[in-house]
């Protein structure tokens, strides 16, 4: 398996998980008369971000990952969502720069240094390193934890919703 295989098709099937996910969780507060803020604004620990922000950087990860090991610059874009609406346009523009991606991008990938900060800390990882033991891992840790708070919340998801990338 290539670079671009092991990584955009499996950043977008679980964007698009997401969406669903956070589509299940709009009809929960129409449904129960909940205010999208109150979901938006749960986080699962005082200390952790709320789930807005954990679709922000689930985002950024997968963009930031597909940009990086395409070679290219990573888009920077600004974190003002503060509906369900905004973030299912995030996740969809996120898809659609992936999609931009081509393979032949990544020809290379796996051996292209990537360098980033994180934490104050300068990191550097050949691609194949940053994609397994960085980027997915980062990019798991987001979604899964969107999934999470949305459960903790009374939201009725199961495994297959996470697993199902959209369909």
């Amino acid at each position: 398996m290539n670079i671009y295989d092991a990584s955009v098709p499996v950043f977008t099937h679980f964007l698009r998980s997401l969406s669903v996910i956070l589509k299940k969780a709009e009809a929960h507060c129409a449904a129960r008369k909940i205010d999208p803020a109150v979901i938006l604004g749960a986080r699962l620990y005082p200390d952790m971000f709320a789930l807005t922000r954990q679709v922000q950087i689930a985002s950024d990860a997968a963009k930031g990952a597909g940009a990086r090991l395409a070679g290219i610059a990573v888009p920077s874009w600004p974190d003002e969502e503060k509906s369900f609406d905004e973030l299912q346009a995030r996740i969809a523009k996120t898809i659609a720069f992936l999609a931009s991606l081509k393979p032949e991008q990544f020809a290379d990938a796996e051996t292209r240094e990537i360098a980033l900060k994180a934490g104050g800390r300068d990191l550097k990882f050949s691609g194949a390193a940053y994609l397994d033991t960085w980027a997915k891992p980062n990019f798991f840790f987001h979604v899964t934890t969107a999934y999470a708070i949305l459960r903790h919340n009374g939201i009725e998801l199961g495994k297959p919703d996470f697993l199902a990338g959209g369909q």
